[in-house]
């Protein structure tokens, strides 16, 4: 590649510097971005130039073609960069473009047939089913005030034994509940019915007999110690405390006993379309996720306890 300061011209400089002043001031862009995005486009415009055999200027840019922004990629893909940080790349550049056509520079059609990398699809780490249940048991012993430890073993409860969101717990009341089953809103506004077992009935239980404050049918249920609706945040560092004690790792949170409740379902035979309806999800792409999670548990397991694994 060129060296950046010598390969443009300084009309294609100054645009770059007022695309970066307009990230930073306009769109808010975190630090981070911005500094990623500057480097990106240098690279590029390097690589353009010694593509081209000259600075880039106005007219290069306006002759770029598809095929000058697919070998950058492949050039970037061949220094092992990955699919995650060519799709940053690739967005940092139709950034530039779209700058560029909004002050009426210039405009091209080169990158409108660019497709984004495929992005790996991360995996949910879902708990054992030892650990779940630890991280729900051990709560009162983090907590001393006993309705608080009750609520937020009911809390936890729910995302384990009933596959909620922790927005979906915290915005349950007293209406939603009935002897059988859950009423949950979640995304988008879509209602489901959810079975409420034994477990989790008895932890709502408990929180509802132990909590100081009246509870009315269309108010949010759980409560934080003021009397407020209860904050994710303090769910999310109770899991935290848990964490440390019970020496899990980062990705125990509480949003990891949802995924637990579906790994767990799948590996004991339910049906994937039951657990769809049960955690919500409008695709059952969605849900198909976790045949993956459960698939390289089974592995690990053989790998570890046969002869030859």
């Amino acid at each position: 590649m060129v060296d950046s300061a010598f390969a443009t011209d300084a009309f294609v400089r100054s645009q770059v510097d007022a695309w970066q002043r307009e990230l930073g001031s306009v769109r808010r862009l975190a630090e981070n971005t911005l500094e990623a995005y500057g480097r990106d486009l240098d690279q590029f415009l390097s690589f353009l130039a010694g593509h081209t055999g000259g600075p880039v200027t106005l007219a290069t840019l306006k002759a770029l073609r598809a095929a000058d922004i697919r070998a950058f990629m492949a050039q970037r893909r061949n220094e092992t960069l990955g699919s995650r940080s060519l799709a940053r790349v690739l967005s940092a550049l139709k950034s530039f473009f779209r700058f560029l056509e909004r002050e009426e520079v210039m405009a091209t059609e080169a990158l409108n047939v660019i497709r984004t990398p495929k992005l790996p699809r991360s995996l949910p780490k879902a708990l054992t089913v030892a650990e779940a249940r630890a991280t729900i048991d051990t709560t009162h012993e983090l907590e001393e005030r006993p309705w608080v430890a009750a609520r937020d073993m009911a809390v936890l409860s729910l995302c384990y034994g009933a596959g909620l969101r922790i927005a979906e717990a915290l915005s349950l009341t007293k209406g939603d509940l009935d002897a059988q089953v859950l009423r949950v809103t979640g995304k988008g506004g879509k209602v489901r019915m959810v079975p409420l077992i034994d477990p989790v009935r008895q932890a709502i239980d408990l929180y509802l007999e132990l909590c100081p404050f009246k509870s009315w049918p269309e108010e949010p249920l759980f409560r934080g110690v003021k009397g407020g609706v209860l904050s994710p945040r303090l769910i999310q560092l109770r899991v935290a405390q848990l964490r440390g004690a019970l020496g899990l790792p980062a990705s125990a949170t509480p949003h990891a006993l949802r995924h637990s409740f579906a790994t767990h379902l799948l590996g004991q035979g339910g049906d994937l379309r039951a657990i769809q309806e049960l955690l919500g999800h409008a695709s059952l792409s969605s849900t198909q996720i976790y045949t993956a999670v459960d698939t390289d548990r089974l592995l690990d397991s053989y790998r570890k306890a046969h002869p030859r694994g």
